[in-house]
């Protein structure tokens, strides 16, 4: 999960640099990139998650109290998280996947 902030952040710099010089971002060569980047994001995002929903599991369902509820509480909100990242990682991958081949017919 620590790459998605600094992914995230990167591309909305060189978004705001394409506004701002009028750079046509929508090139095959970058729009991959982006979209490797996405989808593997993704999927480490969900695997996160999903570790991370186990364990909270577990430490809620054990015989005796492993964490106490503020601990938990925190714990399945970064789960809640984790899940509402991976899907908005999931649509961004997606729409590029859906625009990467309309740059190949022009």
């Amino acid at each position: 999960m620590g790459l998605v902030i600094p992914w995230s952040f990167t591309l909305a710099l060189l978004d705001g640099y394409a506004i701002l010089t009028k750079f046509p971002i929508h090139q095959t060569g970058i729009l991959q990139v982006i979209l490797l980047g996405d989808s593997v994001l993704s999927v480490l995002t969900l695997a996160a998650g999903s570790s991370t929903a186990g364990i909270v599991d577990l430490l809620l369902k054990a015989d005796v109290s492993f964490c106490p509820p503020r601990f938990c509480s925190r714990y399945q909100i970064s789960v809640a998280m984790a899940f509402l990242t991976w899907f908005l990682l999931l649509i961004s991958s997606l729409s590029n996947f859906w625009l990467l081949p309309s740059l190949y017919t022009d």
